[in-house]
């Protein structure tokens, strides 16, 4: 699963020795303090953020791996001439001071990148200490996106990001970081602290514009059943819910029908399910089916559908 996050930048890094050090790691010719200029990225946290998505603690020490030695582009355009930074070396930073919305120490990840003075970037390194690109987004890849409520896959459950179920907020949790590809100066980052020091953002726009972009183009068919098949899917559960409301309000008419309308859209589909059974077999007992036949007699529980018989 590919995920596009934002971050911030911070402006001029003191440059010493054991700095040059891990810079010239990355460098084919040894280079000098006056060739580089350097600053700090936040590139993400253990925030719940706009997306309604948060990394785990142990996904971002993993990305504090991943991303050493990842170069820093425009607007995810991942041509060479765009290159114009690189991450030399990350820290996992924690402040017990702060706590997150789930009331956790907040945590992100602290990178540091270098750039080259030369005439051409002279203009983005003015800009960088002006504040004028600050906010950047990364893209990097992670193994599972978990649903807070139920602990599901993300999308194989009904919970929706950014709702509240019993009072609790629905979001995914991304695990194991598997790849990180780059990061990005950008105009509007995911995650509300990123920047030049954090920004998680997405890169594109939905699915189908990934394909289109990533020569992925034979998988749109795919994609698009899939959409069908996912707007059947809501419209069966907004369907379960209705019925499940319906057969509450016969079952026992002292029940608020805004109150049940309320409980039943927290409900999944295995549950809904279960409600709408027993529901349904409280109300067949209260008002059992009535014969439409003239002069048939009432059923009985074991000969259902006898008296439609000729």
């Amino acid at each position: 699963m590919r995920i596009t996050k934002g971050a911030v930048a911070e402006s001029n890094v003191a440059l010493n020795e054991k700095e040059l050090e891990e810079i010239n790691k990355f460098a084919r010719s040894p280079l000098k303090e006056e060739d580089i200029y350097c600053f700090a990225v936040l590139l993400c946290d253990n925030e719940v953020d706009r997306d309604f998505e948060r990394f785990t603690v142990p996904a971002l020490m993993k990305l504090s791996e991943l991303f050493v030695g990842k170069t820093g582009i425009f607007d995810h355009n991942w041509s060479a001439g765009g290159q114009k930074a690189r991450i030399y070396r990350t820290e996992l930073v924690t402040d017990r001071h702060r706590k997150t919305l789930l009331g956790e120490p907040y945590a992100y990840l602290k990178a540091y990148a270098y750039m080259l003075r030369t005439e051409s970037n002279a203009e983005l390194i003015a800009e960088i200490e002006g504040g004028i690109k600050k906010e950047v987004s990364l893209g990097c890849s992670v193994a599972r996106s978990l649903c807070s409520i139920c602990g599901e896959a993300a999308g194989k459950c009904s919970h929706e990001r950014g709702k509240k179920y019993g009072g609790k907020l629905c979001y995914f949790e991304l695990h194991e970081p598997t790849d990180a590809y780059e990061w990005s100066f950008v105009a509007v980052p995911a995650q509300k602290n990123a920047g030049v020091i954090k920004r998680y953002d997405k890169g594109f726009s939905d699915l189908h514009e990934f394909l289109l972009k990533s020569g992925g183009e034979g998988f749109i068919p795919e994609l698009e059943t899939l959409k069908r098949q996912s707007e059947l899917g809501k419209r069966y559960l907004e369907g379960l819910r209705s019925e499940v409301v319906k057969l509450g309000l016969l079952f026992d008419e002292k029940f608020d029908a805004q109150a049940l309308k309320s409980a039943a859209e927290k409900m999944d589909e295995r549950e809904l399910t279960a409600f709408k059974a027993a529901f349904g077999a409280s109300v067949s007992e209260k008002l059992p089916l009535v014969c439409q036949i003239p002069g048939a007699k009432k059923a009985k529980k074991e000969d259902f559908g006898s008296e439609f018989m000729i």
